[in-house]
């Protein structure tokens, strides 16, 4: 671990003057700012008027000792870590400061510089996340905001409620909802809030990669392992070792994976493909799926243990439609977003637009919002967002429609009442794909259905095609 910055700070109580000088050059030497105090009282009163990073204490101490001084900071709400320090005599007392005043740590006289140095550097770093955490729930308190997540409705305070709860701990979270809620921006949120959050965040979209690809993803494979193995690669475990893997589209997966991903979780080791030994993971892995769960056990595309293995702590996601009250909101932070991104001058949307807004039924949820807010963006240019910057669709325009016709402004098509829902379909997957100069995957995001999915559906229209062609 690198050298702490000098702006970190540490509070070193120790009434023994010689024994205050010697840890006060030792801290100084891992590159920490030290302060002294004499005893708890001094401590206290420091603290009063200046923050520190972590607290060394002595245990037994006159006026007021170590166990009164963190005794008193824990009255206060004061969560700045501590470590005490203790002679021999004092060890058992000291135990009960770490238990039952949560003291992080206690170390014996004579102190040694390395164990000393450590410690600091882990408190210190416990320090930045609990301010962190402090910083976020005041943000979410006062604007509804929590990282990327935005909404103050009912729906949004019981998801950041249950994110705060399972965030701290080692827990597997299982997120669900439809295409499009915002489940990878929920594990960032309970990465970034997590004593892991300092290690990678990983994410893998099981639906995106095929079959024969995804073992070599998740698990790693040595050099020669299969036909285009030319050189050794760790897999996603690997990559988020003491941080956290998001598993997005778990139901993708295919079956057999599934057993092996089973595994892993069970034994916390990973054997690279083609690998003659097995490596030890620590990760905490989060799994996502728009498809319910009852569904995807009855259907046999999830496996029933690993299921429970992943649904330790669950995190159900409302649809947008289930929570307008959230959009302007959510459309504000977005037009900021993007216009600064696009280095446009967007301001505010007009009330009329945000009307049409609340008006529509968001069948791709968050995800749709933002591409219709990219767009009027982009149309708006600079100024306000006026109902003409969004798309035809919105506001009810789009009820009329017959068989397909070519777009009215490139990214709209009009069908009349009665037109067959494949031709629908068809248009507009066509249209999806245009506009994303034929990427699938992006495609498949803004339709709200897997890459697979989107390769089955084309599959389907070529055959139909040349069937068409062969009969005529």
């Amino acid at each position: 671990m690198n050298a702490m910055s000098p702006k970190k700070r540490v509070l070193i109580v120790e009434d023994d003057e010689a024994e205050r000088k010697h840890l006060a050059e030792m801290v100084s030497s891992f590159g920490i700012t030290a302060l002294t105090a004499t005893d708890g009282q001094d401590a206290l009163e420091q603290l009063a008027s200046r923050d520190a990073d972590a607290i060394l204490t002595d245990l037994v101490m006159p006026r007021m000792d170590g166990f009164e001084l963190l005794k008193k900071l824990s009255s206060q709400g004061v969560t700045t870590p501590a470590i005490v320090l203790t002679g021999f005599r004092s060890i058992d007392k000291a135990s009960i400061v770490v238990r039952d005043l949560k003291a992080f740590w206690f170390l014996e006289k004579p102190v040694q510089p390395g164990v000393l140095r450590e410690l600091l550097e882990r408190a210190i770093i416990q320090n930045g996340l609990i301010e962190e955490k402090e910083r976020l729930n005041k943000q979410l308190r006062y604007s509804g905001v929590l990282g990327d997540l935005v909404g103050s409705s009912p729906a949004m305070q019981e998801v950041y409620s249950l994110i705060e709860q399972v965030a701290p701990t080692s827990a597997s979270v299982f997120i669900t909802g439809e295409s499009g809620t915002g489940k990878e921006l929920v594990a960032r949120a309970i990465h970034g809030l997590s004593p892991r959050s300092s290690a990678p965040f990983v994410a893998i979209n099981c639906a995106a990669l095929p079959d024969t690809l995804i073992e070599s993803e998740l698990f790693g494979h040595e050099k020669g392992a299969f036909t285009g193995a030319v050189e050794r690669r760790a897999g996603c475990f690997e990559q988020a070792e003491r941080g956290s893997l998001l598993l997005d589209e778990i139901g993708e997966m295919p079956i057999g994976t599934q057993a092996k991903l089973l595994r892993v979780l069970e034994d916390s080791r990973v054997r690279r493909l083609g690998g003659k030994t097995e490596l030890p993971v620590d990760v905490r892995v989060i799994a996502a799926t728009n498809r319910p769960p009852v569904k995807a056990l009855a259907d046999k595309a999830l496996r029933e243990d690993l299921y429970y293995r992943l649904n330790v702590f669950h995190i159900p996601l409302p649809a947008l439609r289930e929570r307008k009250e959230d959009i302007p909101a959510l459309a504000a932070a977005l037009t900021e977003r993007i216009a600064a991104r696009e280095g446009r001058q967007v301001g505010d949307l007009h009330p009329d637009a945000l009307d049409r807004l609340r008006a529509h039924d968001w069948p791709g949820n968050v995800r749709e919002l933002r591409n219709v807010i990219e767009r009027a963006v982009i149309v708006a240019g600079n100024g306000t967002i006026l109902p003409k910057h969004l798309p035809v669709p919105l506001g009810g325009a789009a009820a009329a429609s017959a068989q397909p016709q070519e777009p009215d402004t490139g990214d709209s098509i009009r069908f009349r009442v009665g037109s067959a829902i494949r031709d629908v379909e068809k248009a507009y997957i066509f249209l999806t794909l245009k506009h994303t100069n034929n990427n699938k995957l992006r495609a498949a995001e803004i339709l709200g259905i897997s890459v697979r999915t989107l390769h089955n559906r084309l599959s389907e229209f070529a055959e139909e095609e040349a069937k068409s062609t062969a009969a005529s």
